[in-house]
């Protein structure tokens, strides 16, 4: 059986308040065992099939503000979390330039498995100051022009990127505007449309509106399980559409943000399994799943001609956004 974060370490949420009991016990048990050195084995068992069944039953029917909730929770694993397991090495590269460095977004060359990748992604930090350094996973425009920087070097050295999406949305604040951020992320759309490299991007925890889209420009487009991509969130769309934020679980359910509804709108190419119960449960089996996932859709895009790979990129990104006209006859006409 997998192992699982102890349950001392965990974190619950609200919908899964009924395994804390379990894994208290399950964590008793073992304790027990280990203090007394008294066989508990069959009963340590027993517990942990009980709580992978009540796992299920409560994660076959989650609803989606409870995926996004799985999404934010805060021992979900990060950029640099899979950085550490998807990459037998890593050589970090910093700056944009022109300004600094941005640390919300990680760059650097990687291997994975056989292969070289320009590796980028958003980290949001995992204590409170790394997490004030990241400015919480909210990407200024140096961060995003550290990317272009990065990707192509990629384009120039032949090899390909991939981009692990991670983030709220881009940095609001004044400065960030000041020093171009919408026109950074703009840019960054354009020449990611046009890299001569293959491209694959996922979608690790959030991606939030344009901050995502800055690196998330691919031909292949990945998400994990619970996961979701967005253009607002939930809690800000309930705000401009009901003037009321707590309705953001009605906004949630109307926006189709989770990774089932996403594969099947056509925005995402596959949805990536997870571990039961999400990838904080179990970190080195998320990253597996993850890595596999990324080196099978490398080994697809390799085999493509130039050529084709960037025209059928090109009529990806173009089938975005499809829309059906009606005529409609008029009332009493």
């Amino acid at each position: 059986m997998a192992q699982r974060a102890s349950s001392s370490a965990q974190q619950y949420l609200p919908f899964e308040e009924s395994l804390r009991e379990i894994e208290a016990r399950i964590r008793d048990l073992t304790d027990f065992q280990k203090t007394h050195k008294v066989d508990m084995l069959l009963e340590i068992e027993s517990a942990n099939v009980k709580r992978d069944k009540l796992l299920e039953q409560i994660y076959a029917n989650l609803t989606s503000w409870q995926r996004i909730q799985v999404a934010r929770h805060q021992n979900r694993p990060q950029t640099m979390d899979y950085i550490e397991r998807l990459c037998s090495d890593f050589v970090e590269l910093h700056g944009d330039r022109a300004f600094g460095d941005d640390r919300a977004i990680v760059t650097g060359f990687a291997t994975i498995g056989s292969k070289k990748v320009m590796l980028i992604g958003q980290h949001k930090g995992r204590d409170v100051y790394e997490r004030s350094a990241c400015n919480f996973g909210s990407p200024q425009p140096e961060g995003y022009r550290k990317a272009l920087w990065k990707m192509r070097l990629a384009e120039k050295y032949r090899i390909p990127i991939v981009c692990l999406i991670d983030t709220k949305g881009a940095a609001p604040a004044v400065e960030a505007e000041e020093r171009g951020q919408s026109q950074a992320i703009a840019y960054n759309l354009m020449i990611m449309s046009g890299l001569k490299v293959p491209i694959v991007c996922a979608v690790i925890g959030e991606g939030g509106s344009g901050g995502a889209l800055g690196i998330g420009v691919g031909d292949r487009m990945l998400i994990q399980e619970y996961a979701y991509f967005s253009v607002i969130s939930p809690e800000g769309c309930a705000s401009i559409i009901w003037k009321d934020a707590s309705k953001k679980e009605e906004a949630a359910a109307a926006l189709k943000i989770t990774a089932p509804e996403l594969k099947a709108l056509g925005i995402m190419d596959e949805i990536v399994p997870e571990p039961l119960g999400g990838a904080h449960r179990e970190r080195e089996r998320a990253a597996e799943m993850l890595k596999q996932a990324i080196l099978n859709n490398l080994d697809d895009l390799e085999r493509l001609p130039l050529d084709e790979l960037l025209e059928r990129r090109y009529r990806k990104i173009r089938s975005y956004g499809k829309y059906r006209e009606e005529v409609l006859e008029a009332v009493g006409a």
